[in-house]
C-alpha cells in the first residue's frame, strides 16, 4: 500500500479535473489493483479533513510515499507566502515541511513544475515551480534538492497533465519501476517524442503548405503559433479521451509542456525573420531548412496543394 497526498497550492484544478478522465489506469484502477491509498485530495477524500492527515504525516503516525503538488507555489509578499495559505499558514512552508518525508515528489502539471500561468510576467505573486522557475533550476525547494531517496522532483508537464501520463506515472511509482527522467525531470517514458509526431496535418508540414487563419486543413507552424514541431508532450501518441489532440481538432499546440509556457507573445501568430520562423523544429539547421522548403513546396502533390482527403 502506497499513501498519496494530493495538494494543490496556486492552482485552477485543471490537472484534478484531468485526472478524472484517465482511464489507462482510471483513478479506480489505482486504488483497487495498484495498492495506492489517497490520504488526501482536495475533491476525493471527503472521508478526511487535511489537519488530521498534516498531523499524522508530521508526526511519523502516516508514512508518506507520494507526495502531488498541483500549482504553482506563491511565495509573495515578499517571500512570506501569504498570498496562498491554508489555516493562516503559507502552503509554500507545508510543502517545505511534507517533501522531505516523501519517497516521491510528483509536479503535476506545468504549474506546479516550471510556475506556469501564474508565473508569466509580471509575476505579481512571486510564483515558482516546485524545483524550475520557468527554465532556471532552483524553484521553491532549491536545484540540488532532492527526496530521502536521492531522487528530484518529477515534473509530469502539461496544462493540463495529460490524465493517463499522470496515472501511468503514479502507477509505475507503486510498482516501483525503474524511472528516467529528462533534462527538465520530465519522465522520459512520456516525454521523448513530439507534438508534432502523429500529428494528421504533418504531410502539409513536410510540403510546406500552410493555412493563414483557423479553420483549414492545412499547417498550422508557418502562420498560426503551432509549437507542435518544437514541443516534447504524448499529445498525438496517446489521444485524450482516446479521440483528440489540439492539432486534429484545427487548433495550434501552444507548447504548454514547456517550461517557457506561456510565451510572452501572441499565440496564435509565428514569430519570422524574413519567411522563416524564428524557432525552427527540434534538431534542424535554419540554413537546411530553408532550402528543404523551398523544394519541398516545390515538389507537393496536386492534392497536398488543393487540400484533399488521400482517396
Amino acid at each position: 500500500m502506497a499513501n498519496i497526498v494530493w495538494m494543490q497550492t496556486g492552482a485552477c484544478s485543471g490537472d484534478s479535473m484531468a485526472l478524472l478522465c484517465a482511464d489507462r489506469p482510471s483513478i479506480e484502477n489505482l486504488v483497487e489493483h495498484y495498492g495506492l491509498s489517497f490520504l488526501w485530495h482536495p475533491s476525493l477524500t471527503a472521508e478526511h479533513r487535511f489537519g488530521d492527515v498534516l498531523d499524522a504525516l508530521l508526526s511519523g503516525r502516516e508514512k508518506l510515499d507520494i507526495l502531488c503538488i498541483e500549482g504553482s507555489l506563491m511565495t509573495g509578499p515578499n517571500g512570506s507566502g501569504q498570498y496562498d495559505t491554508w489555516k493562516g499558514r503559507a502552503k509554500i512552508d507545508i510543502v517545505r515541511q511534507l517533501a522531505p518525508l516523501a519517497t516521491h515528489v510528483v509536479a503535476m502539471g506545468t504549474c506546479a513544475a516550471f510556475g506556469g500561468v501564474h508565473a508569466a510576467g509580471p509575476n505579481p505573486t512571486d510564483c515558482t515551480g516546485l524545483q524550475y522557475l520557468n527554465n532556471q533550476p532552483g524553484g521553491l525547494l532549491g536545484a540540488d534538492w532532492r527526496t530521502r531517496h536521492g531522487q528530484p522532483v518529477i515534473n509530469v508537464a502539461g496544462c493540463p497533465a495529460h490524465p493517463n501520463t499522470m496515472t501511468r506515472l503514479l502507477a509505475m511509482l507503486a510498482e516501483n519501476e525503474p524511472l528516467a527522467l529528462d533534462t527538465l525531470n520530465r519522465p522520459t517514458a512520456f516525454f521523448s517524442t513530439l507534438v508534432h509526431q502523429g500529428c494528421t496535418r504533418n504531410e502539409y508540414h513536410e510540403y510546406d503548405i500552410e493555412d493563414n487563419v483557423l479553420g483549414g486543413r492545412g499547417c498550422l507552424f508557418f502562420n498560426l503559433g503551432c509549437r507542435g514541431p518544437q514541443t516534447v508532450a504524448p499529445c498525438n501518441s496517446e489521444l485524450w479521451n482516446g479521440q483528440n489532440s489540439k492539432t486534429r481538432a484545427g487548433v495550434p499546440c501552444f507548447g504548454c509542456t514547456s517550461p517557457d509556457f506561456p510565451a510572452n507573445r501572441d499565440l496564435f501568430v509565428t514569430p519570422k525573420i524574413g519567411v522563416v520562423p524564428k524557432f525552427l523544429p527540434l534538431g534542424v539547421a535554419r540554413a537546411k531548412y530553408m532550402a528543404y522548403k523551398n523544394l519541398a513546396r516545390a515538389a507537393a502533390p496536386e492534392r497536398v496543394v488543393k487540400r484533399e482527403m488521400e482517396p
